[in-house]
């Protein structure tokens, strides 16, 4: 396993790493959950992905009996929450961004994950009914309690997150040390054109999420809408109305062919290809089978095959490559 700065930070995170959305407390069994964490921390992975919203709070629930029962060295895994969304209940104050919600959705996140402090906290969505002033003094506060030691934010633009670090440095308080970004490579945007300044200027980390494109780029829906996936759930549909169309399956389908060139299968290509940008610092893997955990967790392998050539080959299958680069 490779190990990578959380952007300027000093952390240490794996480059793969492992997240519970959709399948910890969800799609999969508790049982599964513990074997998939198992094969994780055994093949190197030292970050485990979560949220308060993640299955109405199942998912820290779930995670955390497993962290107990393991009794893994605490220095040697990171843990993450998200906060936003909140979990079971969306009274008023129990989502968003407000100071009153990350503190008492952080308080709950560490009861369910049975820690004392979380290793990176998150705002999990921008709150445009709360001033970023207020989030970030709220950020600051938490790290400065210990309740946790990095904050960063997930899906934010590049305007907000630059508004954040300017009022951090304004007032001598924590900025935002990571963002949390979906990227594929049907979904390139923000890597590598809204957010090259944070990088350059700000010298933020990124730990994605949706490397496959939600299972796409696995190509399993190639041929088949199988309805065992996380596009059969009814509140996913937007995503399936976003991803499942003919054009990316038309895509998916000449990637394939170039995997199967390169002898490696086309999940792996995909993982290896977002780890081949310099910015990422942590591709966070889902799964619902050991089997399927296993197999990506050698992506690694796949990045000397990576070639300028194979790179530009890619760019034309996909044809998603930022054209007006803002740096």
């Amino acid at each position: 396993m490779e190990y990578r700065r959380l952007g300027k930070s000093g952390l240490k995170v794996s480059a793969l790493s492992l997240g519970s959305w959709l399948t910890f407390g969800n799609q999969i069994e508790d049982k599964v959950a513990e074997e998939l964490m198992d094969v994780a921390y055994e093949g190197g992975v030292n970050f485990f992905d979560n949220a308060e919203g993640y299955a109405g709070g199942k998912s820290e629930l779930v995670m955390g009996k497993i962290l107990k029962k393991k009794n893994w060295d605490r220095s040697s895994y990171i843990v993450s929450s998200k906060i936003f969304f909140g979990a079971e209940e969306k009274k008023p104050n129990m989502i968003g961004l407000s100071k009153k919600h990350i503190f008492e959705g952080t308080h709950n996140a560490l009861k369910r994950l049975q820690l004392d402090y979380l290793d990176l906290i998150y705002c999990h969505r921008p709150d445009k009914e709360t001033p970023i002033e207020e989030t970030v003094w709220a950020m600051h506060q938490l790290i400065q309690s210990g309740k946790a030691l990095y904050w960063g934010t997930s899906e934010w633009s590049a305007l907000e997150i630059m508004q954040a670090h300017y009022f951090a440095e304004k007032n001598h308080l924590v900025p935002p040390v990571m963002e949390q970004p979906q990227y594929n490579m049907l979904w390139r945007e923000k890597i590598e054109n809204e957010f090259l300044l944070l990088f350059r200027d700000f010298g933020m980390g990124t730990t994605i999420w949706s490397p496959l494109a939600s299972g796409l780029l696995s190509g399993k829906y190639n041929d088949a809408d199988p309805k065992d996936t996380r596009f059969s759930i009814e509140s996913l549909e937007w995503l399936k109305n976003r991803l499942l169309v003919e054009d990316n399956i038309k895509k998916v389908k000449l990637l394939k062919v170039l995997a199967d060139k390169l002898n490696t299968t086309l999940a792996k290509l995909a993982i290896a290809w977002c780890l081949k940008n310099p910015n990422v610092s942590t591709v966070i893997l889902g799964a619902t089978k050991v089997s399927q955990l296993k197999e990506n967790l050698t992506a690694m392998e796949v990045l000397p095959l990576l070639t300028s050539e194979i790179m530009d080959e890619i760019d034309v299958i996909t044809g998603t490559k930022p054209e007006n680069i803002i740096v």
